[in-house]
């Protein structure tokens, strides 16, 4: 460099001194930096540009940031809306190692902050791993970085600080796209989800049981008496009453099961992995816990819930599925009300 810079002074005519010389490569080099950084902020600019969901978000940070920083696992807690998103390249054993060892860490309390701080060095389970709480207008973050063997260093925090300054505003938009999307699928009154969110995961459960041969099973649930009730104490306590309904079954079923509220006093109730006599003992359970609630109106009709069941074989459609199990729950009601019926073998 210094041999091209004198052909230039030997061909302008004039003499570049040392000390000239010397800050000029100090000014060439904090251009270049400059610019090498302004393209990697336009590369992150641009990745999250494409991502709308917090998974997105969290994805696209961490492959912007692998180059400068390399990590494992990065996780993404929002702390006032309980939402915790992790992104992991490792596989097999090392992945349930390392994101349990983030659980660990992310079950720890974390206190208000203001503006992004820590970068508090952590160590855990043979992980190094290193966190940043920061604020934003309208929600604070938690992010954690992880890797094995190698502790993060002090240029490691100012890359990973830079980038949050970025970050944070387009993961406050994914958290509020996310509730919004989330009401959209949620009833209401009782908190369930809705007619629509049955409509999308009834097909791939259905699907997923064909395909590993599992035994699935419907259930088409429709409160008794509800009417009298409306009719006699008013829509308020009906809701009262669909919300008392609703938490009861919330409780009662599993993490994997589908629950959701059709409309009106009609629930739905898809199982996986459950064949009908494991699905008929859930039901009577469920049959007794609404007796329990001990409703009557002055007519003496008691609120029950009547259950129609059908379990999916091979050759039967998604609709004749369906179909059977309304048809077992017209059974119910029309036999006497408030209990359990299957289609006819």
């Amino acid at each position: 460099m210094y041999g091209s810079l004198n052909t230039v002074a030997n061909m302008t005519g004039n003499a570049i001194n040392p000390s000239e010389l010397d800050n000029l490569i100090v000014e060439l080099t904090h251009y270049r930096r400059q610019s090498e950084w302004l393209a990697r902020i336009n590369e992150l600019h641009s990745r999250l540009a494409g991502a709308v969901d917090l998974p997105g978000m969290i994805e696209a940070f961490s492959v912007w940031l692998m180059p400068f920083v390399g990590h494992d696992l990065i996780a993404y807690k929002n702390i006032d809306r309980h939402r915790l998103h992790m992104f992991c390249s490792c596989h097999g054993p090392a992945r349930r190692s390392i994101m349990q060892a983030a659980e660990t860490l992310f079950g720890q309390e974390v206190s208000p902050t203001g503006g992004v701080v820590d970068g508090s060095e952590l160590y855990v389970d043979d992980y190094f791993a290193r966190e940043w709480r920061f604020e934003s207008r309208k929600s604070r973050g938690h992010l954690l970085l992880l890797r094995k063997d190698q502790p993060f260093t002090n240029q490691d925090w100012e890359t990973v600080i830079k980038g949050l300054e970025i970050l944070t505003e387009p993961l406050q938009r994914a958290v509020d796209y996310e509730d919004l999307f989330e009401q959209a699928r949620r009833d209401t009154l009782t908190g369930l989800p809705n007619r629509r969110v049955f409509e999308e995961r009834v097909g791939p459960l259905l699907d997923n049981a064909h395909r590993y041969e599992h035994p699935i099973t419907v259930a088409c649930m429709d409160l008794d008496n509800f009417k009298q009730v409306n009719d006699t104490f008013g829509h308020a306590a009906g809701d009262l009453v669909l919300q008392q309904v609703a938490q009861i079954m919330r409780q009662m079923v599993r993490n994997t099961d589908l629950l959701v509220r059709m409309g009106g006093d009609e629930f739905m109730l898809v199982l996986p992995d459950t064949e009908l006599q494991a699905a008929r003992i859930m039901a009577d359970r469920l049959c007794q816990a609404v007796d329990l609630l001990d409703i009557r109106t002055p007519g003496a009709n008691r609120l029950g819930i009547s259950i129609g069941l059908s379990q999916w074989h091979s050759g039967l459609s998604r609709d004749a599925w369906l179909q059977q199990a309304d048809e077992a729950l017209y059974q119910a009601k029309s036999s006497g009300r408030s209990r359990v019926c299957m289609p006819p073998v």
